[in-house]
């Protein structure tokens, strides 16, 4: 079993930062990568960005490209979020997984195990 522990969502004006953390603990060395994905109101849960286990396999959702980043400490069992330039199509629950198979992916159905999620929401 993988826990994972969301913090750092509130609210940000357009232009502004966030960063989010993404604390893991249990079973963590089973996990092969750890994604963010968002949900808006109203619409499906999407990928946002991935890091591998040993962090060199890193990708992006084309829309939040340049502008967030993604970065893992491996000895705090730690993943983070950096949102920069956020914009009003940012707002949404943000979550993160872990996925436990060999093969990466942006599939929200290839991830085991979800966070409770944290709210992030960037007004005008």
């Amino acid at each position: 079993q993988v826990q994972l522990v969301e913090s750092g969502g509130g609210l940000v004006q357009a232009g502004g930062s966030l960063s989010l953390s993404c604390a893991a603990s249990g079973r963590t060395a089973r996990w092969s990568a750890i994604a963010w994905f968002r949900q808006a109101p109203g619409k499906e849960r999407e990928f946002v960005a991935l890091v591998n286990w040993s962090g060199n396999v890193i990708q992006y959702e084309d829309s939040v490209k340049g502008r967030f980043t993604i970065s893992r400490d491996n000895a705090k069992n730690t993943v983070y979020l950096q949102m920069n330039s956020l914009k009003l199509e940012d707002t949404a629950i943000y979550y993160c997984a872990a996925d436990v198979g060999l093969v990466l992916s942006t599939a929200s159905s290839a991830y085991d195990y979800w966070g409770q999620g944290t709210q992030v929401t960037v007004s005008s």
